[in-house]
């Protein structure tokens, strides 16, 4: 009887531990994965080392304290800090030996994670001589939830959207890296990155304008919070213009503050002015860009190449005016104009999802780093939103951005369109919103109304 019992127990414990693993990984990983893989790594680590080519022979003093015994000394490990639990897997500080490198370490990290049954092993050296080893636990790209609150409540104009495969998360910080460039094929899970990031700068004071050829339908869902948006190119072309005044008036008030007196903090861009006076951001977002730049005329020709002139002028001196620049397409090459590597380079960071030919891999990420174009070619159709993250200091990530649906993006937009900042300048390309008449007569048949969002 009492075998039985004891049956029935160990078999509802693993069935508790088999759904705890599928359903809340987390909890799973700090009750059980942890406590299996800390353990395993400290009882084989200086074998393991020795195994992977990581230790350095042992010094002339244990040398020979090692013969006075009848022994011989053992080669030497890195020394490692304990591993500590992260949420997503465990991290651990490494000393490096002389003579050793980090690329020796990054080069065993898939040795590594096959020798402790670890989901993957990511290296990173922190400062001279030392490393970062973090071990992931499962898969944690395979289900993304929210940003934990803490990341949320960041500083103006930074966002985290993606959770990296490292367990990190990609925070989108506009001072840091002020433009970017969004690639992915349809179904990829471009839309998705860019409802999260709309979603995130929508509840903050900042101007947002859009730029949709494709008669607005991507962006007119967000209407309530855009300042201004052009749904096809004439429209966008005086767009443009009107934001290349607005960067001049930013430029002439950055100057004129700095002339004031001799006691003035001089200052290059709007963050220097005092917050008085400093103009709101601006974070202009061009959706589909090679609907933009279509041309099947010598107009059309012209036109594309001002439009492209205009984007690398905001992309080049738009940083220090305080505007920003997301341009998102499927493709971005050099059918775009003559000044469409130009603009590239302007955009430093780059978001590389699902593509439909090498050549748009390499167009985004190739400049950056070799491996990090040839992984965004490898991305499956299955995994919708996977993309990889790169930035011009050569370093990148897979990443994956939480599912967001537009109807809940639309609703943060339509919440937050009281926080819609003036600017004049931009009133004339303000958005119309259909709002539907309250009381009883509003029923499912009736048409909605239409008025301008600036009302």
């Amino acid at each position: 009887m009492a075998d039985t019992v004891w049956t029935l127990v160990l078999c509802l414990v693993a069935l508790v531990a088999l759904l705890l693993r599928r359903r809340m990984p987390v909890v799973f990983w700090w009750l059980v994965g942890y406590p299996l893989v800390a353990l395993r790594v400290v009882t084989t680590y200086r074998a393991t080392m020795d195994a992977c080519g990581l230790t350095v022979p042992a010094s002339a003093v244990r040398r020979a304290t090692a013969r006075l015994i009848g022994r011989e000394a053992a080669p030497v490990p890195p020394r490692r800090s304990f591993p500590l639990p992260t949420g997503s897997g465990l991290v651990m500080r490494l000393r490096m030996a002389a003579g050793q490198a980090p690329e020796d370490f990054i080069a065993s990290a898939d040795r590594l994670r096959h020798a402790w049954a670890a989901h993957a092993v990511h290296i990173r050296p922190t400062k001279p001589g030392w490393l970062e080893l973090r071990l992931i636990g499962w898969d944690v790209l395979a289900d993304v939830r929210r940003p934990p609150r803490r990341l949320k409540g960041g500083d103006l104009l930074t966002l985290p959207l993606a959770l990296r495969d490292d367990g990190r998360w990609h925070v989108r910080d506009f001072r840091a890296v002020p433009h970017e460039l969004i690639l992915g094929a349809t179904q990829s899970g471009k839309s998705v990155y860019l409802r999260n990031l709309l979603c995130g700068l929508a509840r903050q004071p900042v101007v947002l304008v859009g730029i949709d050829c494709k008669w607005g339908v991507e962006l007119a869902p967000f209407a309530p919070r855009l300042s201004a948006l052009a749904d096809s190119p004439d429209p966008a072309d005086e767009l443009l213009d009107a934001l290349l005044e607005e960067m001049e008036a930013r430029f002439r008030l950055i100057g004129l503050s700095s002339a004031v007196g001799p006691d003035t903090v001089l200052t290059s861009d709007v963050w220097g002015l005092p917050e008085k006076v400093r103009p709101v951001p601006v974070v202009v977002v061009v959706d589909e860009v090679a609907e933009l730049f279509l041309a099947a005329s010598r107009d059309d020709e012209k036109r594309r190449d001002a439009m492209v002139t205009k984007l690398i002028r905001i992309a080049q001196l738009g940083r220090a005016a305080g505007i920003y620049l997301e341009v998102c397409g499927q493709r971005f090459g050099s059918e775009l104009g003559k000044g469409a590597t130009m603009l590239r380079a302007q955009l430093t960071g780059r978001i590389c999802h699902r593509v439909n030919d090498e050549s748009s891999a390499n167009m985004a990420l190739a400049d950056i780093s070799p491996e990090a174009a040839l992984a965004a070619t490898a991305i499956p159709a299955e995994r919708p939103g996977v993309a990889v993250v790169g930035d011009s200091s050569g370093g990148w990530a897979r990443a994956r951005s939480p599912h967001l649906t537009l109807d809940e993006a639309a609703a943060v937009c339509g919440a937050t369109s009281a926080l819609v900042p003036e600017l004049p300048r931009l009133d004339a390309f303000r958005p119309a919103v259909a709002v539907e008449p309250a009381g009883p007569a509003s029923v499912a048949g009736a048409a909605p109304t239409v008025r301008p969002a600036a009302e």
